[in-house]
């Protein structure tokens, strides 16, 4: 049996989140794998101007990475760029960004999510091929919650269990759902039609847009507890997502 700084895994589908220097020639950069989740690796002399990887890791490429060691803190073995995935410029780039931030800020360590794996995945791409960007977030920001465990019911009344109603008017309350709206009832006002639309995956409507921000929002804000996310001030500063 392997001892624990022998344990290795080869050839891992993986991303990087956020790297960071480490001693003076190292990096320690936060990876999201596949079937691993978000794992820390050093990487020795990746800063290094003759270092097999310092050009390689880089945010939004899909890499195939390869480590060993079973503690906090792993070591990088090898890594390979797999290509495929266009390079993000501009708001995609911050919106990319975004996306690395929340999976930071939300996810534990080596804790897998295979199927949020391949939705981050698509979702770059969506990125780099679309301009239509808060519905892009917002689709990622659903899908993101329900792998996490808090799955959102959108198309009925929580009090009730009646099916909403595009003319209707409801509060979403944190940790139930929508409901029918009441005088000074808490939660994100927002129309039946919002709610369905986002069920339908429709962000088409200006009105379903603005509602879904502001309650895709609460909600984060409510799962990151005492967290911040710096790239939600840089998004809102250059446009209204």
């Amino acid at each position: 049996m392997a001892s624990p700084d022998k344990v290795r895994h080869e050839a891992q589908a993986a991303f990087v989140l956020h790297s960071y220097p480490y001693r003076e020639t190292s990096l320690i950069v936060e990876v999201f794998s596949q079937h691993h989740g978000r794992v820390p690796l050093m990487a020795r002399g990746a800063r290094r101007p003759k270092s097999a990887v310092r050009g390689l890791l880089l945010s939004f490429q899909p890499l195939s990475m390869s480590w060993f060691g079973k503690g906090e803190l792993r070591t990088l073995h090898s890594a390979e760029w797999q290509g495929g995935q266009p390079l993000l410029q501009g708001m995609a780039l911050i919106c990319g960004f975004y996306l690395n931030e929340l999976l930071l800020k939300l996810l534990h360590r080596d804790d897998p999510h295979e199927n949020l794996f391949l939705y981050y995945q698509e979702t770059l791409q969506e990125l780099a091929r679309r301009t239509d960007y808060a519905a892009v977030l917002r689709r990622f920001e659903l899908n993101l919650l329900k792998e996490l465990g808090y799955a959102l019911t959108l198309d009925h009344d929580a009090e009730s269990g009646e099916p909403v109603e595009p003319d209707g008017r409801y509060r979403f309350v944190i940790e139930r759902g929508p409901v029918r709206q009441k005088n000074r009832q808490n939660g994100v006002e927002l129309r039946g039609k919002t709610l369905l639309d986002m069920v339908a995956d429709d962000y088409s409507d200006p009105v379903t847009l603005q509602q879904s921000k502001a309650l895709m929002r609460t909600l984060i804000n409510h799962y990151l507890g005492d967290g911040t996310l710096h790239t939600r001030q840089i998004l809102k500063d250059l446009q209204e997502l």
